[in-house]
């Protein structure tokens, strides 16, 4: 919000831990009691929440969006979630004669906070180009396809981060026993072929024990879940995902389900019986 701020004539909150907007509301934003009352101010009304059941409360419950929403509004749902909800949104914002786009992001919080944000868009142009200074506040938006189509890149996106954080994990677990320098390993293969977003950003985070969560391990089981039964529906297996689903669930079942993603280096020592 802190990003785009600066676009709004007037900028409307509504935030369920109220103290968290409060930052904003010192530098001149009005904090809501409820999305209904957003909707009734704004008409260009951005969410992000954590699960679908929440975005349903969002836009659907008693004091949803859509009970006050006005004509000709544009609704951006930033929430990664369920193609189908995404379609469900747009269809109907269609019925009130107004716009929705799905706009998951990657990045992390470091990407939220630099303003670096990988925006993955589905809806129609017209609105996706109308919204660009927006999006160019936030990171780099891409238009994917019609609506639903930025919840299944993102999709995409997790099934790759899956697959990247047992590789990291692991090679960090196998230096770890044959006696390797963690900093000296991370200074090598980042420069190579296996350099990546999470070597750079999560891997400092693991040797110095910090698992503080970027993106929380809970939200990216969800993730992955999501992804797991949208693959199931297209008639596909994707073994790797489901086995780091697995993993992950386990790290929920030590009580892991708050920390962040890198975590999961915590699941194999604990598989592997290393203190």
């Amino acid at each position: 919000a802190r990003h785009i701020s600066p676009l709004c004539g007037n900028l409307y909150l509504y935030n369920r831990t109220p103290e968290k907007a409060q930052s904003l509301v010192a530098e001149g934003a009005t904090l809501l009691s409820s999305p209904a009352e957003v909707a009734n101010k704004a008409t260009l009304i951005f969410t992000m929440v954590g699960y679908p059941s929440d975005v349903e409360e969002v836009y659907f419950g008693e004091e949803g969006i859509f009970t006050t929403l006005q004509e000709g509004s544009i609704l951006v749902d930033m929430t990664t979630t369920k193609p189908s909800l995404a379609q469900k949104i747009y269809k109907e914002a269609q019925k009130k004669g107004c716009y929705s786009l799905d706009a998951p992001v990657s990045g992390g919080d470091v990407g939220a906070q630099k303003g670096t944000l990988s925006i993955m868009v589905g809806g129609e142009a017209e609105v996706f180009n109308q919204l660009l200074p927006y999006f160019a506040k936030l990171g780099k938006a891409s238009l994917q396809g019609s609506s639903g189509a930025g919840q299944h890149t993102k999709m995409c996106n997790q099934i790759v981060i899956a697959g990247t954080m047992v590789g990291v994990c692991e090679a960090l677990l196998y230096a770890e026993r044959s006696g390797l320098d963690g900093e000296q390993l991370l200074a090598t293969i980042g420069s190579g072929a296996a350099g990546c977003w999470t070597l750079d950003n999560l891997v400092p985070r693991v040797l110095q024990s910090d698992f503080d969560p970027g993106f929380m391990v809970d939200h990216f089981v969800k993730d992955m879940q999501i992804a797991l039964e949208e693959s199931k529906k297209m008639g596909i297996n994707l073994p790797g995902l489901a086995l780091v689903e697995q993993l992950y669930t386990t790290l929920q079942a030590m009580g892991g389900g708050k920390l962040g993603t890198q975590a999961l280096v915590l699941a194999l020592r604990k598989l592997n019986a290393i203190e």
